[in-house]
């Protein structure tokens, strides 16, 4: 990474939550199925760590899940069954220096209405139980982008950092970059700038069977970040921003 010019990377991989949903067919209980799938994962999330990266833990099944169900589960029954997911996680990552890890939250990536979302304010004590530093949280798109308010009543707890997502991955439509700074800055107030890094919501794959926007959009949309973030730093680090904002 010091040859060209990087300060650290990091590398996704996918939560024990994630694997093999519906096809338990040798554990005697979904617990013990999910800690056997953590335990294989242990392998992999070391070896990450170890190769000199950020180990990113994408998980959007503790939100996108919930409307999959079917009959739909209370929330008080789909917490339950979220948290054996996240004990298994924690179990995966036992070892592995905190600082060293990031939890990715999202609801989806498929095009539709959303309307079943379940609210980040359900979710965000849980998310907040993963043994992680930094916390990537869907934050773009229409349906989640008010969700900053949020962090108005849940304390970020001392030493974590949140990744807000402050581009959308599931429209052609580039963020100006003053949206960008503008939705920083709201992160910034209620939890410190020094605890934001500017974020996507989710990843822009590319492949012959997963698309989510064209190449010239992705770089259009991270040029945005960029330029978006470089001026929110400038304005919570001027020399009024203590007095003005």
């Amino acid at each position: 990474m010091q040859a060209v010019g990087v300060e650290e990377a990091f590398v996704p991989a996918i939560a024990p939550g994630m694997v093999g949903r519906d096809q338990n067919r040798y554990y005697p209980t979904e617990e013990t199925y999910r800690f056997a799938i953590a335990e294989a994962l242990k392998i992999e999330y070391r070896a990450i760590v170890d190769a000199g990266f950020i180990l990113q833990i994408d998980d959007p099944g503790l939100g996108e899940t919930w409307d999959m169900i079917l009959p739909a589960p209370t929330l008080a029954d789909y917490r339950k069954m979220q948290v054996i997911n996240i004990e298994a996680l924690n179990h995966a990552l036992a070892g592995i220096p905190e600082d060293k890890v990031r939890y990715h939250l999202c609801w989806g990536s498929w095009q539709g209405p959303h309307e079943g979302d379940l609210a980040l304010k359900d979710i965000v004590d849980l998310m907040l139980t993963v043994k992680a530093q930094a916390y990537s949280v869907e934050a773009a798109t229409p349906r989640h982008s008010y969700e900053w308010r949020v962090w108005e009543d849940v304390k970020l707890p001392e030493g974590k950092i949140l990744i807000p997502g402050v581009i959308a991955h599931t429209t052609a439509v580039v963020e100006h970059p003053e949206t960008v700074a503008e939705r920083l800055m709201n992160f910034a107030r209620v939890v410190g700038r020094e605890r934001v890094i500017a974020g996507a919501d989710c990843g822009f794959a590319q492949g012959a069977m997963y698309q989510r926007q064209h190449p010239t959009v992705m770089w259009a949309k991270f040029r945005a970040l960029a330029q978006g973030a470089k001026l929110a730093s400038e304005r919570l680090w001027s020399k009024s921003a203590g007095r003005t904002r």
